[in-house]
């Protein structure tokens, strides 16, 4: 059986989350397994030390923290996954007492897949392409977050008028004056692969294509997203 077969089946089995020894561990993954435009994955906790901990025991490196989002209530910690490709462990901010938690971060009794982003160049251009593709959003929106060296990391995004709850990405377009957290965040992890499963793929494809991203709808009993990360502790499966 191929590997990146084995691999599917790996992850066909986790839950919100599953370590194994790994896999494949230093070959060359699948590129057609990850969208090209994917920028960054979101892994929600409930705590950040937590949250980075987890990875780390589980898959090998400590992700750096990477700063706080004023006024969104959260906090960041960052591990590079490649070339322009992240995780971002996100957490509620315990300095920004009262904020909103649109992504239901205090209730996680456990790390999960709560969104990722894609990266489509201009987005200017792509808010054109959306709206006559008859696609609702907002946006694109400037956001900012100081570092912890002071240095301050710049950027645009458009956010879906229905992301399906985090189903679909947000879009982002990084300032051209910002080093990509990609770049300097601790390495060491790859993403093998990266899918969305619906159990209604038939609606979903269409909105996918419209949006332009070439990710497949896998049929599943579930509709979530699902990724694969190989670090050198091993295997890492996880899902919304």
């Amino acid at each position: 059986m191929p590997d990146h077969v084995s691999r599917r089946l790996f992850l066909a089995l986790t839950g919100a989350a599953l370590v194994a020894p790994s896999l494949t561990f230093g070959e060359e993954q699948e590129e057609d397994d990850v969208p090209a435009l994917l920028d960054h994955i979101l892994l929600g906790c409930s705590d950040l030390d937590r949250g980075i901990a987890f990875v780390e025991d589980n898959a090998g490196v400590r992700a750096a923290v990477g700063g706080v989002h004023p006024g969104r209530g959260t906090r960041n910690a960052l591990l590079s996954l490649g070339e322009r490709r992240y995780l971002e462990i996100i957490a509620p901010d315990p300095r920004q007492p009262g904020a909103k938690d649109p992504l239901n971060l205090y209730q996680l009794t456990q790390p999960r897949l709560v969104g990722w982003a894609a990266h489509p160049g201009d987005l200017d251009a792509f808010a054109k392409k959306l709206r006559e593709a008859g696609v609702a959003f907002e946006g694109p929106t400037p956001g900012s977050r100081a570092r912890p060296d002071g240095r301050v990391l710049r950027w645009k995004t458009i956010n879906l008028a229905d992301d399906r709850h985090g189903l679909l990405p947000f879009f982002i377009e990084w300032s051209a004056d910002s080093v990509h957290p990609s770049a300097d965040a601790p390495k060491g992890c790859t993403l093998d692969y990266f899918e969305l499963n619906s159990t209604n793929p038939d609606e979903l494809t269409p909105i996918i294509q419209k949006l332009d991203i070439q990710l497949p709808v896998d049929r599943s009993d579930k509709t979530r997203l699902r990724a694969l990360f190989t670090g050198p502790k091993g295997d890492l499966g996880l899902s919304s």
